[in-house]
């Protein structure tokens, strides 16, 4: 197989040689298997009424639900040294663009809309972002993508000391250090991967990581009989400074029983 320079060296690749750097920080990692048999019914259903959603809106939704209602402490981030709480619940959600170039759409307020909301707004926001009409994450991408390397490396280092370390703005390419949303959600199932663990961008200061892996198949045991069923395996990357063990714990109960009652995301949470 062969190929040219410029096919290896794509933007997000630029971008990456800079700023990753040997694994040094704190990670904490964590995977479940879950049962979806009547999670994809329901999706199918919703897409017969002419609700476009898929597992990865019921999964940004699931998410945001619970950083209102079982683990508030997750929606925080660092700023000069200390944990701090964000205003609002917003998800950052893994999108294939146009060229197979992978991108995100962030979702505000995550944690208030419902299926339908969710499923026109992340429509209109892949579109726009096709189109040209990027985000702050795309912007900054590709900005640093153009610089040469080792002077991007050394930019990026100074916006992460300014942004992350310092907790300061930077208000004319619209960054700081909550710029990235609360949570990310990516479905690599979806590019026929079984399962995998995310990095933590360190730009993002999320706390969160989740990977939604590729559904399938297994017989499994329900009430003493072996029947077969729809799987799929959730992973998670964490932010130790943030998150331990029991916040884990607490949020893979919470998506499992979520799971098995989405009827409860065709409202908003106020009403529950």
């Amino acid at each position: 197989m062969t190929g040219t320079s410029e096919n290896f060296n794509t933007n997000w690749r630029r971008v990456a040689s800079s700023i990753y750097q040997k694994p040094r920080d704190s990670k904490i990692y964590g995977s479940v298997e879950i049962d979806v048999t009547e999670l994809e019914n329901f999706i199918a259903q919703k897409r017969k009424e002419g609700i476009k959603t898929t597992l990865t809106h019921i999964m940004t939704l699931i998410i945001g639900r619970a950083f209102l209602q079982e683990v508030p402490e997750l929606n925080a981030y660092i700023k000069r040294g200390k944990v701090v709480k964000r205003s609002q619940v917003d998800g950052m959600v893994s999108v294939l663009l146009k060229n197979g170039e992978m991108g995100s759409v962030k979702i505000e307020n995550a944690d208030q809309v419902t299926i339908k909301e969710l499923s026109d707004l992340m429509a209109k926001k892949i579109k726009q972002s096709r189109q040209g009409d990027e985000n702050k994450a795309m912007q900054s991408k590709h900005m640093l993508s153009s610089i040469p390397w080792p002077f991007r490396t050394w930019l990026f280092n100074l916006y992460k000391i300014v942004t992350i370390d310092w907790g300061l703005s930077l208000p004319g390419v619209n960054l700081s250090s909550d710029s990235f949303g609360s949570y990310v959600v990516s479905n690599i199932g979806s590019l026929g991967l079984d399962t995998g663990y995310a990095a933590l961008l360190p730009s993002s200061n999320v706390s969160i990581v989740l990977i939604v892996g590729k559904v399938y198949k297994k017989p499994m045991v329900i009430n003493d009989e072996i029947l077969p069923r729809k799987v799929f395996t959730l992973s998670a990357t964490l932010d130790h400074r943030v998150v331990d063990g029991s916040h884990g714990g607490r949020l893979f109960r919470f998506i499992k029983h979520m799971v098995k009652n989405p009827q409860l995301l065709e409202t908003k949470p106020d009403t529950l």
